[in-house]
């Protein structure tokens, strides 16, 4: 590994450079994102997973058009059997003396949903004010299209090695992502690593990332009877599977709304606070409704448990009749504050599923995916470099910020390079809407993300 020193920063007569240069290609970044976003690289399973492959060649053709020498499209065989997705890698050597950043990113978009919940078709981008609209605009598509544009404003001037790494199946809990990581160890190396997949603390106001919550799931069936019985005829003694399942769910959450779970930890509260309007907006809060949980509202979105029901299985509203119903099952998703081993965050539920068994109902637990959460490591020469970046580029000092989701992959790259920097940053902002329908990048961010990386890459060249 190579050592990263504090270097002097470059002369504003450099950065004046780069910023027009970010400023005029950046019609090209934007039309590159466009073509991104139409084609529908949704990783799923159950989708053509023709525009998966379809959507990597078009990265390819990106990377090796920005000057990267070396573009391959590479995928391995998951220890299960599974194929993997097409990952594209391009790479450009380091000279003598300089590190070598990864960029990350990552292609595969999720599902788009029920069209009708889209102001516009979700692969057709569409600018309405300052932010474009459309599925993986933001997530992460954006991400990629950054790295593109910062390659492009330093051209031949880069004076770091440079290794893009572009996944194709994050959206799907990336399977082979390990396997990868060891198949490709040495291609993969890299002093700095730059993971393009996180959020900005709002619109004109940067965020480095440096907490992320892990995950586990799990499914919980509770069942009562050993087949479904006239309603009328046993209704009183006996209750339905689904009231149970609602009794049990209950008991996750305290009176205030806090996670009751014994053996789900906290990390410390965050400098940093959200406000609760803002909040409300951003995630379309009805009015009315309370914010569950005590405390900051930033150490409840990132620094602490959550837990949510994200799926369910009882009888279908349109289908049903006058029974009671013997089984229903839920899907809990439960977000980990970080410094939580996922191991014993499954089991601690387990253990709270099986004990509140309601009224002596059947309890079976079905352990799912574990996602280990990310704290960054002390201060850095890579973190000061990319501070100073963004303060560069926004005009703005950044915001240390947590994020609620999880990224278990960082872990895995601090496993198998554990002497690296991590640098969590993004494109998204708080109206973003990853996921949901309506996905949107701001223009504007995406504009100045391009130039922060541009800078960091350049901040990072060793000096003459």
């Amino acid at each position: 590994m190579t050592t990263i020193d504090p270097v002097p920063t470059p002369t504003d007569d450099r950065v004046a450079v780069l910023r027009a240069r970010v400023a005029e290609q950046f019609a090209g970044v934007r039309a590159d994102l466009e073509a991104l976003v139409r084609i529908p690289s949704v990783s799923n399973t159950e989708f053509d997973r023709a525009h998966v492959e379809a959507s990597a060649a078009a990265v390819a053709q990106l990377l090796s058009d920005a000057g990267m020498p070396e573009v391959q499209v590479l995928r391995v065989t998951g220890a299960d059997g599974t194929p993997g997705a097409p990952a594209v890698v391009a790479r450009r050597p380091a000279p003598d003396g300089a590190p070598t950043v990864l960029l990350y990113a990552h292609h595969d978009v999720q599902p788009p949903g029920d069209d009708r919940h889209w102001s516009s078709a979700p692969f057709e981008p569409t600018q309405r004010g300052e932010r474009l609209y459309g599925r993986g605009a933001a997530d992460d598509k954006a991400g990629v299209v950054a790295h593109v544009g910062a390659l492009r404003a330093l051209g031949d001037e880069l004076g770091v090695g440079v290794t893009v790494f572009v996944e194709g199946e994050e959206e799907i809990g990336s399977p082979t992502f390990v396997d990868f990581l060891h198949t490709y160890r040495d291609l993969l190396a890299a002093d700095v690593m730059v993971v393009a997949d996180s959020s900005n603390w709002k619109v004109g106001v940067p965020g480095l990332t440096t907490s992320l919550r892990g995950l586990v799931d799990l499914v919980v069936d509770v069942e009562v009877l050993s087949h479904a019985v006239h309603s009328g005829m046993f209704g009183g003694p006996v209750l339905d599977a689904p009231t149970l399942l609602a009794r049990l769910i209950a008991t996750l959450h305290d009176e205030h709304g806090d996670v009751a779970v014994a053996g789900l930890v906290h990390a410390d509260d965050p400098t940093v606070d959200y406000d609760e309007a803002e909040l409300r907006a951003d995630a379309g809060v009805l009015p009315g409704v309370r914010l569950a949980g005590t405390g900051p509202l930033t150490a409840r979105l990132w620094t602490r448990p959550a837990i949510g029901v994200i799926g369910m299985d009882a009888p279908r509203v349109a289908s049903a009749s006058n029974t009671i119903t013997p089984r229903a099952s839920a899907m809990i998703s439960v977000r980990l504050a970080p410094g939580q081993d996922p191991a014993a965050a499954m089991a601690a539920m387990r253990e709270h599923l099986l004990a509140h068994a309601p009224f002596g109902a059947r309890v079976t637990v079905h352990e799912g995916e574990q996602g280990r959460p990310f704290r960054s490591p002390a201060d850095s020469a890579g973190m000061q470099a990319a501070r100073w970046a963004m303060r560069t580029a926004w005009g703005t000092a950044p915001v240390d910020i947590g994020v609620g989701g999880s990224i278990p992959f960082i872990s895995d790259l601090l496993d198998v390079y554990p002497d690296a920097t991590i640098l969590v940053t993004g494109v998204e902002d708080p109206d973003s809407r990853a996921h949901g329908a309506d996905e949107s990048v701001h223009l504007g961010e995406l504009e100045r993300v391009v130039l922060a990386e541009a800078l960091l890459l350049e901040v990072l060249a060793p000096t003459a």
